[in-house]
């Protein structure tokens, strides 16, 4: 059964270079013998990668005993690079199987773990990442040195225990110096009660799943409470406290989620003409891509300052009133119906496949915390949103505009 969606016979005397497109793609090189392993890549240029693997000169003799071995040559153009790695991990996972991870460097990301199964929980940075730990795994970080500083930051601000022994309360236990310093409820020698210490845990858990959002809705109310109350001096520490939160939750990244929430879809450029790939993130595991077409939708101008979709276009030249439009435009109700079409077929497939979850985190930190510049396409994760569809209809028509204006020749065959 092929890897990949296109397959070429190949013939050293005569190779099909004619048949090859000048697009990116990701492929593989296959022999006659089946227990002979592919050679399985990725390339922005798929005649010229393979001209460069398979022309055979007199000067080249590695790549003439390569050339007279193989047999076929498969591949599937894509249209970006977060769908090539993609698309790459599954078909070496397909002809590798638990190899491909070392053969694509796929390291695991960072993760927060907190162990509510715990009498005492506390927050310990990790890699180790399960599914039954879901609710209580928050992340993915750029790096291990970025968990710990936010691990840190979020910790000055609770007085949880950051000691990773199993407690056994005792009087006589002379306690830490983070007791001392009252960072720390001290439940090593009953400093507080299991009940009050619970509550602490409870606070830090939603602190985690909010991305510091749940401390700043309270210490806000805390400090309209003091205001109206004209108590202005806690309402003025209350605010430095705020101000204090925000400075350590905008060390975690929109991306961090507590696993088991971990939802989106990812808007990406497509290797087909007028469509956008959609993948689908469900509690960390990656499906797609699945076509979105663009045809009739009404794109918002960026440089006419207006954020609306529905903008008018502006023409250059008279049209008569009895022509037809160039273009028919598409109702809201039928550009949405092609979204939920689009879904159900990201479920299908998140259905059929068995992914590695580790792997596909480590795919998406991979695309996500790349620099800006080199980042196409878009993820939206607040997908439980009543607005959520505008804002996903918005991101796909900004991220078509950007590979028409980046990659005009992308959507052109060569």
């Amino acid at each position: 059964m092929p890897l990949l969606s296109t397959s070429v016979a190949f013939d050293p005397a005569s190779p099909p270079w004619a048949e090859i497109p000048q697009r990116p793609a990701v492929f593989g090189l296959f022999a006659d013998d089946d227990r002979a392993e592919p050679y399985i890549s990725r390339t922005p240029n798929l005649r010229s990668r393979l001209r460069r693997l398979l022309d055979v000169k007199p000067s080249q003799s590695k790549r003439l005993r390569l050339t007279q071995g193989i047999a076929r040559i498969e591949y599937t153009l894509t249209g970006s690079d977060f769908e090539s790695w993609l698309l790459l991990y599954e078909a070496s996972f397909a002809a590798f199987g638990e190899r491909a991870r070392m053969r694509l460097h796929l390291r695991p990301p960072s993760f927060l773990r907190m162990t509510m199964d715990n009498a005492y929980p506390r927050v310990y940075v990790t890699s180790r990442i399960t599914k039954s730990a879901a609710a209580d795994l928050f992340g993915p970080f750029p790096s291990r040195v970025a968990a710990e500083a936010f691990l840190e930051a979020m910790l000055n601000l609770f007085e949880l225990r950051r000691c990773f022994e199993d407690l056994r309360p005792d009087p006589s236990f002379p306690g830490c110096v983070y007791s001392e310093m009252k960072k720390c409820l001290a439940p090593c020698f009953q400093g507080c009660t299991d009940e009050r210490y619970a509550k602490e845990a409870a606070a830090v858990h939603a602190f985690l799943a909010t991305r510091g959002q749940s401390l700043i809705d309270d210490l806000s109310r805390e400090r309209s409470e003091a205001s109206e109350a004209l108590d202005f001096e806690r309402a003025a520490e209350t605010h430095a406290r705020i101000a204090k939160v925000e400075a350590a939750a905008v060390l975690a990244s929109p991306a961090v989620h507590a696993l088991g929430a971990f939802n989106g879809v990812i808007v990406q450029p497509a290797a087909e003409e007028g469509h956008v790939a959609l993948f689908l993130l469900s509690r960390g595991s990656l499906s797609g891509p699945a076509l979105y077409s663009v045809a009739g939708m009404r794109h918002h101008n960026e440089q006419s300052g207006s954020s609306s979709l529905f903008a008018h276009p502006a023409s250059v030249a008279p049209v008569p009133l009895d022509a037809p439009p160039v273009v028919q435009l598409a109702a809201r109700d039928e550009l949405e119906a092609r979204l939920d079409a689009a879904f159900n077929t990201l479920a299908v497939h998140s259905a059929r496949g068995k992914h590695q979850l580790v792997d596909h985190l480590s795919l998406f930190s991979r695309w996500y915390y790349r620099p800006q510049a080199r980042r196409s396409g878009e993820v939206l994760f607040d997908v439980a949103s009543g607005s959520f569809k505008k804002q996903l209809m918005r991101s796909i028509s900004r991220v078509y505009r950007q590979s028409q204006s980046v990659f005009p020749e992308a959507a052109q065959p060569a």
